[in-house]
């Protein structure tokens, strides 16, 4: 928890979601409950850095793009309508400087989203 918490003071993110995983493990393993649920609070709070500076919303619509489902498909899933996809798609295709659901796909598939 010390080696989080001082990840996250550095800016490390992602090495505080490591710590914290481990830690919880550790608790959950020797049966501290409540340091377990704290780790688990805590890990809830710190950030995820996706690639491309996407939204959690748009790494779910590329996911499901990039598995070959249609913005109808899309919408169904995530209830949301088939013009908010599209608006996530726009959006996604800005942030990934790309031009079509071919190359967000291969984004997706290279950076670990797909």
């Amino acid at each position: 928890m010390t080696l989080a918490a001082a990840d996250r003071a550095a800016g490390d993110d992602e090495g505080a979601r490591l710590e914290l995983r481990a830690a919880r493990a550790v608790f959950e393993r020797l049966g501290a409950v409540p340091d377990a649920r704290r780790a688990a609070a805590l890990l809830s709070t710190v950030r995820r850095h996706l690639p491309g500076e996407l939204t959690e919303r748009e790494v779910q619509v590329l996911r499901l793009v990039a598995a070959g489902r249609t913005n109808r498909s899309v919408a169904s899933e995530l209830v949301i309508s088939e013009h908010t996809v599209a608006r996530h798609l726009n959006n996604i295709f800005a942030k990934l400087d790309v031009s079509s659901r071919a190359a967000a796909t291969a984004y997706a598939c290279t950076h670990g989203l797909a």
